[in-house]
Formats: C-alpha cells, structure tokens, sequence
C-alpha cells in the first residue's frame, strides 16, 4: 500500500489549496500555477493591494478551472492562521495542500546583531509556517491526498557567513520536514521540502536588516521555473526538490567538503582566520637563534 501510494502521481487538478507568500515571487509564481493546474487556490500574503491585483490578472487571464482567491494579513498572528484554514474550509469546501513559501531575511554580523532581529526572523521563516501546518493538519487528515510543502533554503543544509538568522531559521524548518515526513505518513498526508538556490524576487530588496553582499549573489532562478520543479516534485511525491545545478552543487558540495566549502566562502568573504600567533605573544626563549626568530615579522596565514 505505501509503495503503490509513493509510485502513483498526483493530480492536481480539482485539489484546494492555501498558498502564503503570494504577493510576489515564489508564493506568487506558485498560486498562480497551481491554479492552471486546476487547483482552488487561497492565496494569503500582508501587503492587500499586491493580493488584489494577482486577483484581478487571473481573473481577466484565466481559461481554466481552478480558481484564485486571495485573504491578506499576517501569518505570524495565530488568530489569522486559524482564520486563513477557516476561510479555506467556507470557500474551498476543504484543504488538501498548504504551500508554505512566505520568508523573510536579514544580513549582517552575528556580533552586531540584535535578539530582536533573530526574533522576528524565526518568527516569519519557522514558527509561523510550522504553525500553520499544525494548525492545518485536522483539515488536511479529511483532505484529498494531502500534502504540506515547506520552502527550505541550501543555506538551512549549510550555512554562509553573516546570516546567521535565516540559516538557523531554515535548518529548524528543514528539520521539522524531516520530522513531520514521518509523523505524518500514517495519515497519508505527504511533506515535501523545497531547497531553494537563489530566486529571482523582491527578497534581497525587502531584508529587515542589511543587504546583500556581492561575493554571495549567484545566478538567479526565475520564479516560474522554480514554482514548476516544485510542482513537479508535489506531483512525483518527492520528499525533497532542489530546484537548478546551482543549487544542487551547493548542497552536494558542502555535504561531501565541509572544510573545504567553508575555506573557499570565508575567502570570498573577506574573512581570514589567524594560523599562527604573533612571536611577540609568545614566552621569549634564549636560544642561539632566538634573535633572528624575534626580528621576523608576525605571520597570518592567508587562508580561511
């Protein structure tokens, strides 16, 4: 029963989803496809006037029978998750997939960074979304071939310098995937992570703290075409989906050359790490040559 369950793909169509994050980019590109596909989706997002103009285009685009709707407000307010699988419930009759792609980021120095910073963070990329999909799951146990697709990052599989936030964030989700993938399996509701390179979207342009820095940008992937690999995967039922050889190279060579992955970062960053510390630090010892050794210049090592 649970191999012929892994080989058998999903339909899509007919399907009713909640999908946050829809105002732009990934979320956005994934409501909008998901409805192609025939889905009824509820997309759910802050800014309310992004919502309704995503309403609007599929309404005057739309040739298919899946449907777009859309409810603003805050996901990290647990009275509005409860809201938003409400509104699910009333308007879609029901709820078979929740499509995590809502985030937020920061940049900058772990020492110069604030508990309010982490806190915020967390709150937008883990709690809320972890959240959502446990306040989703008496819906989904009712639901059609149910699934929960939480938006991971290669920086959650390993991390980068100076973001210290969104890496520790996106391993917790990555974690409670991992988790919830078994938990969930006697339910028959599946748990797909999607372990995003860069994105083309408005991500960089919105960080609470900072920006990005130069020797960190990467080759960005279209929106659309990251939305269909996980859409994909959604219908293969993957447990995992890492959109792009960008990707994909980041996470198998960070895996297989930790040290070596880290060397080359911190090298590209800037950083340096002290090999050896200063003579002058060192106990004097009256050696035959310990003057020539004390007239040698400090040495730091180059490599990271």
């Amino acid at each position: 029963m649970g191999l012929l369950h892994r080989l058998r793909r999903r339909r899509l169509a007919g399907k009713r989803a909640i999908v946050t994050g829809g105002s732009s980019g990934l979320g956005r590109a994934l409501a909008w496809q998901l409805a192609q596909r025939g889905v009824d989706v509820l997309a759910t997002a802050r800014r309310g006037d992004r919502l309704a103009t995503l309403e609007q285009e599929w309404r005057a685009a739309s040739r298919s029978s899946g449907s777009l709707q859309v409810i603003a407000g805050d996901q990290t307010d647990a009275v509005f998750r409860q809201q938003l699988i409400d509104t699910a419930g009333e308007q879609l009759g029901g709820l078979d997939l929740v499509v995590l792609a809502a985030g937020s980021g920061a940049v900058g120095p772990f020492a110069e960074s604030s508990p309010d910073t982490l806190q915020k963070i967390m709150d937008v990329d883990f709690f809320a979304p972890t959240e959502l999909a446990r306040a989703s799951l008496p819906a989904l146990r009712e639901g059609n071939d149910p699934a929960v697709v939480f938006v991971g990052s290669i920086i959650g599989r390993h991390p980068l310098p100076f973001h210290q936030e969104y890496a520790a964030a996106k391993a917790a989700l990555t974690a409670t995937a991992g988790t919830l993938r078994m938990e969930l399996a006697a339910d028959s509701i599946d748990v797909i992570l999607a372990t995003l390179g860069p994105i083309a979207s408005e991500f960089w342009e919105s960080l609470l703290v900072g920006q990005r820095a130069s020797w960190s940008r990467g080759r960005a992937m279209p929106a659309e075409r990251a939305a269909r690999r996980i859409l994909r995967g959604l219908i293969c039922r993957r447990h995992e989906v890492i959109p792009g050889l960008q990707a994909k190279g980041y996470v198998l060579t960070s895996r297989l050359f930790p040290r070596l992955f880290d060397r080359c970062v911190m090298r590209r960053a800037g950083l340096r790490r002290r090999l050896f510390r200063s003579r002058a630090s060192l106990p004097h010892q009256d050696t035959p040559d310990s003057s020539e050794r004390s007239a040698e210049p400090p040495h730091d090592g180059s490599s990271s």
